[in-house]
Protein backbone atom coordinates (compact mmCIF):
# COMPACT_ATOMS: atom_id res chain seq x y z
CA UNK A 1 0.00 0.00 0.00
CA UNK A 2 1.60 3.34 -0.89
CA UNK A 3 1.95 6.36 1.61
CA UNK A 4 0.99 9.29 -0.84
CA UNK A 5 -2.23 10.98 -0.64
CA UNK A 6 -4.96 10.26 -2.38
CA UNK A 7 -7.84 12.60 -3.47
CA UNK A 8 -10.82 10.33 -4.87
CA UNK A 9 -13.98 11.90 -5.98
CA UNK A 10 -16.80 10.70 -8.04
CA UNK A 11 -17.42 11.85 -11.50
CA UNK A 12 -20.41 12.25 -12.90
CA UNK A 13 -18.66 13.12 -16.72
CA UNK A 14 -16.98 10.04 -16.60
CA UNK A 15 -19.40 7.70 -14.64
CA UNK A 16 -16.35 7.07 -12.78
CA UNK A 17 -14.73 6.94 -9.44
CA UNK A 18 -11.22 9.64 -9.93
CA UNK A 19 -8.10 9.09 -7.89
CA UNK A 20 -5.64 11.59 -8.05
CA UNK A 21 -2.03 11.70 -6.64
CA UNK A 22 -1.45 15.28 -6.10
CA UNK A 23 2.57 14.42 -4.79
CA UNK A 24 3.30 12.99 -8.20
CA UNK A 25 2.84 14.81 -11.29
CA UNK A 26 0.01 13.53 -13.62
CA UNK A 27 -0.27 10.77 -11.70
CA UNK A 28 -4.48 9.73 -11.86
CA UNK A 29 -6.41 6.74 -11.94
CA UNK A 30 -9.99 5.21 -12.29
CA UNK A 31 -12.78 2.70 -11.67
CA UNK A 32 -16.52 1.82 -12.04
CA UNK A 33 -16.09 1.42 -7.98
CA UNK A 34 -14.50 3.71 -4.96
CA UNK A 35 -12.11 -0.15 -4.35
CA UNK A 36 -11.37 -0.50 -8.22
CA UNK A 37 -9.89 3.23 -8.52
CA UNK A 38 -8.13 2.78 -5.37
CA UNK A 39 -6.82 -0.73 -6.55
CA UNK A 40 -5.80 1.20 -9.72
CA UNK A 41 -4.15 4.26 -8.39
CA UNK A 42 -2.27 1.70 -6.26
CA UNK A 43 -0.84 0.42 -9.63
CA UNK A 44 -0.57 3.50 -11.31
CA UNK A 45 1.70 4.67 -8.18
CA UNK A 46 4.25 1.70 -8.78
CA UNK A 47 4.16 2.28 -12.51
CA UNK A 48 4.80 6.43 -11.76
CA UNK A 49 7.40 5.46 -9.22
CA UNK A 50 9.11 2.89 -11.65
CA UNK A 51 9.30 4.95 -14.79
CA UNK A 52 11.32 7.89 -12.78
CA UNK A 53 13.87 5.67 -11.38
CA UNK A 54 14.28 4.31 -15.06
CA UNK A 55 14.73 7.94 -16.22
CA UNK A 56 16.23 8.87 -13.04
CA UNK A 57 14.34 11.47 -11.65
CA UNK A 58 13.95 12.62 -8.40
CA UNK A 59 11.10 10.12 -6.50
CA UNK A 60 8.89 12.49 -3.99
CA UNK A 61 9.04 11.48 -0.27
CA UNK A 62 5.07 10.99 0.85
CA UNK A 63 4.63 13.16 3.31
CA UNK A 64 1.18 12.12 4.45
CA UNK A 65 -2.03 14.46 4.49
CA UNK A 66 -1.23 17.62 2.44
CA UNK A 67 -2.73 20.89 3.71
CA UNK A 68 -3.97 23.29 1.45
CA UNK A 69 -4.73 27.03 2.52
Amino acid sequence: MSKYELIIYWSEIDNAYLVEVPELAGCMADGATYQEAVNNAELIIQEWLEIACELGRTIPEPKGRLMFA
